[in-house]
């Protein structure tokens, strides 16, 4: 039987859910396989349509679909109607990138003469690499996980889906896929193009199962080892998109702690603890000038800090993970500068040591109070940049952004990068500090000032270290647009693909090539005639005729 828990008070109840059994895995894979080919001839029109149809199926259960997260996770009701809407508008951004058809990379080069001799007809374009897996996360009931965008780009390549429900809200997806299958019953769909799984042994079954051809994931690197050491097993392996870990430094200069201070601890302090610190995009790790020149910020973040109350977490492996890492840390690193709430040690910060889980695990629900530590960037190590998963935050104070430069080399890879700056140190005329990878020379303007050159070498550094890199923002709030990247380098993600935005749909197509086939056993995008999406024809971009 499968038990839920309200992370609020940590009481365990029963559903009526169990764990799906190997056959039971079999049958819900072989559905997803024979729905394939019947969304392949139902075309592009019907997946948008049918996208669209998951948008108002969840929007007609809103209400219900949120009080049962809320139950599961306890994020509360805000976070929870925005990530909801989010999803819905996932579904709709999907609909209209199918309809429009660019994704496809279609492509038709005419039989001719070229100046290798006589050329054969040839037409390309992406078609759905076959049944998808899904593993939703802990920390986004709705966005990443059954309604997540993992489940929309995957439908709008024409691959069905099979979901594995996540074991800290079983409710919630077990809620969520009935109103995909509402959606799917109001156009029609066919049987099998979603599917559900709920237990660890039966996401094992399903990413080893010769149907699925493909396979995203959000969650911890561990769990991420496990699935692809299965996948290996195959004998024939499959594409494994997994998100799995990012510290997502972020930079703050001195001019811009002299201009904005207050503004910058208010912007970073909501960005580490917002939802509990439970964000891939969570900033672990803030570079802040030495001295007096970083002081107003750090002591702003000190004061928010102190002033804190205890969060939720979302079930007890993270509560207890969090209260390891972050006991690490601080002895690694040094002692937190503040904290407050049970189970962050003493209130007063410098000096307080870090409770153990030993000294947590009694307390009702799963709750943390947020922590800061401090260190330096000469002194910052890989061990002290390891992710931890809640309302953490190391700060590392620099004399130069040289040292921040040569700091990013211990860091790991990430999703995101931020800097902090001023308009004037972004587009100073300054020859800047030679900042690079492996530039041990400290050169730079030192923390009392940074200039235009100073940054825009170290950008090089930050492109190399992200798939994101934000100015004067925050890296928390990833926006669902054609534009948008949400993957970085290895550890952060395994693959150069996006998991948010339009162009996260490539990973569930493949290329296909026909060469001088029959007009009628093309599919309708490389047919001669009106063309029906964007086709590089003969080489040429050409759109459709409006």
């Amino acid at each position: 039987m499968i038990t839920t828990t309200d992370p609020r008070t940590g009481v365990r109840s029963d559903t009526d859910l169990a764990a799906s059994t190997p056959a039971e895995v079999d049958t819900i894979a072989l559905a997803a396989a024979d729905a394939l080919p019947t969304l392949a001839r139902r075309g592009r029109e019907f997946r948008a349509t049918l996208l669209d149809a998951m948008a108002a199926a969840i929007e007609a259960d809103r209400e219900q679909l949120v009080a049962t997260a809320d139950a599961e996770t306890g994020l509360g009701p805000v976070r929870l109607n925005g990530e909801l809407s989010r999803s819905a508008f996932q579904f709709r951004l999907f609909a209209e990138a199918v309809r429009e058809g660019s994704f496809l990379e279609a492509a038709i080069d005419h039989a001719g003469d070229t100046p290798l001799g006589a050329a054969p007809d040839v037409r390309r374009m992406l078609v759905a690499a076959g049944p998808v897996a899904v593993f939703g996360s802990s920390n986004f009931p709705f966005a990443f996980s059954v309604l997540g965008g993992d489940v929309a780009s995957a439908i709008a390549a024409g691959s069905p889906v099979v979901i594995k429900a996540h074991g800290s809200h079983p409710l919630t997806s077990a809620r969520s896929f009935d109103a995909l299958r509402a959606a799917g019953d109001a156009v029609d769909a066919p049987a099998g193009t979603f599917g559900i799984v709920y237990g660890q042994q039966a996401g094992v079954a399903l990413v080893k199962h010769p149907a699925i051809a493909a396979a995203g994931f959000t969650g911890s690197l561990g769990a991420a080892n496990a699935l692809r050491a299965a996948i290996d097993t195959r004998p024939d392996p499959i594409p494994f998109y997994g998100e799995l870990s990012s510290v997502n430094p972020l930079v703050v200069t001195a001019g811009a702690v002299a201009v904005r201070a207050e503004s910058i601890a208010t912007g970073l302090f909501g960005a580490f603890t917002g939802s509990a610190g439970q964000l891939c995009t969570k900033p672990g790790i803030a570079f802040v000038p030495a001295g007096a020149a970083g002081q107003p910020l750090v002591d702003a973040l000190v004061a928010l800090t102190r002033a804190s109350t205890p969060q939720v977490l979302l079930n007890d492996r993270i509560r207890d993970s969090f209260v390891d890492i972050s006991a690490r840390l601080a002895e690694v690193g040094g002692a937190p500068l503040a904290a407050g709430g049970a189970g962050a040690g003493a209130a007063d910060g410098a000096g307080a040591e870090i409770a153990d889980v030993a000294e947590v695990a009694d307390v009702a629900g799963f709750e943390v109070a947020p922590r800061l530590l401090e260190t330096t960037a000469t002194e910052l190590t890989s061990e002290l940049s390891e992710e931890c998963f809640g309302p953490l935050l190391v700060i590392a104070r620099y004399d130069s952004l040289s040292e921040v430069g040569e700091a990013f080399l211990r860091v790991p890879r990430s999703l995101t990068a931020t800097v902090h700056a001023e308009d004037d140190e972004l587009s100073g005329s300054g020859g800047g500090s030679g900042v690079g990878p492996g530039d041990g020379s400290g050169g730079g303007s030192g923390a009392a000032g940074s200039d235009g050159g100073e940054i825009a070498a170290l950008l090089p550094i930050l492109e190399s270290h992200a798939g994101r890199i934000v100015f004067n923002g925050y890296p928390t709030g990833v926006r669902v647009s054609w534009a948008q990247q949400h993957g970085g380098p290895w550890p952060a993600t395994n693959s150069q693909h996006t998991s948010v935005g339009v162009t996260a749909v490539r990973r569930w197509l493949r290329p296909v090539a026909w060469q001088n086939a029959p007009q009628q056993l093309l599919p309708a995008e490389l047919r001669d005639g009106p063309l029906e999406v964007p086709t590089r024809l003969d080489g040429v971009l050409t759109l459709p005729a409006a």
